[in-house]
């Protein structure tokens, strides 16, 4: 299989999208947190980056 790398992900934004717009950092997981209701819960992202 392929991998991905996170200078991939960056490089292939940058020519689609505004620099503005390109993530500084790329973080890969193997699953999102949800809560009950099915939501991304964001803050324990935030959370488990520090």
């Amino acid at each position: 299989g392929a991998t991905l790398a996170e200078a991939d992900v960056i490089s292939a934004l940058k020519s689609k999208i505004a620099n503005f717009k390109v993530p500084k950092q790329v973080r890969f997981v193997a699953a999102l947190p949800r809560n009950a209701m099915g939501k991304v819960q964001k803050n324990l992202l935030r959370q488990t980056e520090k």
